[in-house]
């Protein structure tokens, strides 16, 4: 199975190569072959990206944002036109089942593309009267900025990264995840094919030193990152330390209420869509599930019943419904975590094992988990595990829920089912997270803001919002009467 680029890096609207840089092995998690071989970013790879977005900026600044808005929504037609083909080499780079990637990755970054592209002509500073003098604002875009992907969602980080940036007309330098790092460049040629002036979007991979090497240029004015809370806070740093603007979308342990009174269905399904969509690997995962009481012990064995029918398997057979993790590290990594779960006493209702899937012995494969008896001080209920390990904890009261599920350093997501929705509105407004959902539980369509608050982030990803964090305000007073001085 060969899934080999025709380059590592794509910088000024072609395919580059350096071979002095680091070797990256890019491994199929179904099978752990290698289906393709990369090489990291050398610094005169990083340089001639740089200077590439550098020099196409400012004329790309200078266009109507319509005629910036025709380009991205172009690419976003090739996007859907190409989506199968897209959604194959994501699931070969990611490991994710095809079911999925055909409907949530190349499609997301189209809607991305889509709604930038439109919603940029009509996104603009403001009038202010002064009683006679006056003034306005304008909204210009920062220049340079830095893009570093997380392997989880690899082309569709790009595109909720690159279309808000390049539609503001900036530059971006997109790094993918060294795990993951396919995607990004077709997204890239789809972006020149599209008519897209060349150096607005190059593509660099590398490990963490070539994203330091990006964030720290000096040519750089902004930096967004999607990824861990520890190396948000390296990042962060870094681009504060050098005044750089910053979005950094990082990591959480997200609550999930379910009241007696929820559908019970409906929350079992938000609770697995949480957990175990592209096999637990989503940042705003509700993996601390708090149910009341009352219908604790019903939501435990109706969860049972479902997640042991979860279809484990092949991920480019579109019936399968789980594919594996996506690396061997993680791998090691979620185990790791069932057993500490084990150890702290919690009860495995369900899941916790390696299957054995006839050819695809090699793969990184993980059965759907689920613990119960789990309390707050547990590593398992504390520390973000990353794979489909849910953490099923009983509550009495609202105001119980409220506290523990505010007791966490993170704060991306949060959800609540309830059929008493003046409950559901008052247990929101109390919940520390900066995306949160009623009766649902991870859907992040492109017109609603999506990022977290405390250690889970700063700033937000689409919507309006995300034209804000790409761009400056510039403020203009202008004056209608004489200079009124006192000298």
């Amino acid at each position: 199975m060969n899934a080999q680029p025709k380059a590592s890096h794509y910088i000024n609207g072609r395919y580059v190569e350096d071979e002095g840089g680091p070797e990256m092995a890019v491994i199929y998690p179904a099978t752990g072959e290698t289906i393709a071989t990369l090489h990291g970013a050398t610094p005169n790879i990083v340089e001639l990206a740089i200077e590439a977005a550098r020099a196409a900026q400012g004329a790309w600044a200078r266009l109507k944002p319509v005629e910036r808005g025709r380009i991205l929504r172009k690419a976003a037609d090739i996007l859907r036109a190409r989506n199968d083909e897209l959604a194959r080499l994501e699931t070969l780079d990611t490991g994710k089942a095809i079911q999925e990637t055909l409907v949530a990755d190349p499609a997301s970054a189209a809607d991305a593309l889509e709604f930038f592209g439109g919603a940029v002509a009509s996104f603009n500073g403001d009038y202010i009267d002064l009683g006679g003098p006056f003034a306005y604002t304008r909204r210009e875009a920062l220049g340079v900025c830095v893009g570093i992907g997380a392997w989880n969602y690899p082309i569709q980080g790009a595109g909720w990264k690159s279309a808000p940036a390049l539609a503001m007309g900036n530059a971006m330098v997109f790094k993918p995840s060294e795990n993951t790092p396919l995607s990004a460049l077709a997204l890239a040629e789809i972006y020149t094919e599209a008519g897209l002036p060349d150096g607005l979007f190059n593509v660099v991979q590398g490990y963490g030193d070539v994203g330091a090497a990006l964030a720290s240029h000096p040519a750089v004015a902004k930096v967004s990152l999607t990824g861990s809370v520890p190396t948000g806070k390296k990042v962060l740093a870094l681009a504060g330390s050098l005044m750089k603007h910053a979005t950094m979308e990082l990591g959480g342990k997200s609550p999930l209420i379910v009241f007696d009174d929820a559908d019970l269905e409906n929350a079992i399904g938000g609770a697995m869509l949480g957990n175990f969509y592209s096999t637990g690997q989503v940042c705003s995962n509700s993996t601390r599930v708090f149910v009341q009481r009352g219908l604790h012990d019903r939501f435990l064995e109706r969860l049972a019943e479902r997640t042991k029918k979860i279809r484990i398997g092949d991920p480019l057979d579109p019936e399968t419904q789980m594919g594996p993790l996506v690396s061997k590290a993680q791998h090691e990594k979620v185990l790791g975590y069932v057993e500490i779960g084990k150890a702290e006493g919690a009860n495995l209702v369900t899941g916790g094992g390696v299957p054995r899937l006839q050819g695809l012995e090699g793969g990184f494969f993980i059965e759907p988990t689920v613990f119960s008896g789990v309390t707050d001080e547990m590593r398992i209920a504390r520390e973000e595990i990353f794979g489909p390990v849910m953490s099923v904890l009983c509550f009495d009261d609202e105001d119980e829920a409220i506290a523990r599920s505010n007791d966490t350093e993170f704060g991306l997501s949060a959800g609540v089912f309830t059929r008493d929705l003046a409950r559901a509105h008052r247990v929101i407004g109390e919940l520390q997270a900066g995306t949160c959902w009623i009766n649902n539980y991870n859907l992040s369509p492109v017109e609603i803001p999506f990022g977290g608050a405390k250690a889970s982030g700063i700033g937000r990803e689409n919507s309006l919002e995300a034209l804000k964090h790409y761009s400056q305000v510039k403020t203009v007073y202008v004056e209608t009467g004489d200079v009124q001085s006192p000298y």
